[in-house]
């Protein structure tokens, strides 16, 4: 494991929520937390019943997909980025997609790729407030 985890900072939203442990509302309104895009409100029905679907099941969409992603999916991005972005030349599904769940997965496996901190080397970025940034 790498040692340079140990020095990595709780994130935000742990500070804040530790910061607000105590805190208590001096009105009877429920408050509103700002702090994380957390779901709140019930999946639709037609959602639940898709979920239940037992060809989906079959598929199997209960089991994770491989960190590459599925092949039908790396495909379905070149051609959204191919149309969206009126690229000349076609993208290799296999050697230049890589789906992630989400910004900070992206910034932790392009780092992880490209950086070698075995070498001197300056790392930039645009916002240090972005927790993963620091990793």
């Amino acid at each position: 494991m790498n040692s340079n985890l140990d020095r990595l900072h709780p994130y935000p939203f742990e500070k804040l929520n530790a910061l607000l442990a105590n805190v208590e509302s001096t009105s009877n309104l429920e408050p509103i937390a700002w702090s994380v895009g957390e779901p709140k409100h019930a999946a639709p029905p037609a959602l639940i019943a898709a979920l239940a679907d037992p060809e989906l099941i079959r598929r199997g969409f209960g089991t994770y997909p491989p960190t590459k992603g599925l092949p039908e999916l790396r495909a379905a991005i070149c051609r959204f980025l191919r149309r969206r972005f009126q690229l000349s030349a076609d993208l290799d599904p296999d050697t230049q997609v890589l789906p992630v769940t989400g910004t900070r997965e992206a910034l932790f496996s392009f780092a992880q790729a490209v950086l070698d901190a075995g070498q001197d080397s300056l790392t930039l970025m645009p916002n240090p407030f972005y927790q993963i940034y620091e990793g």
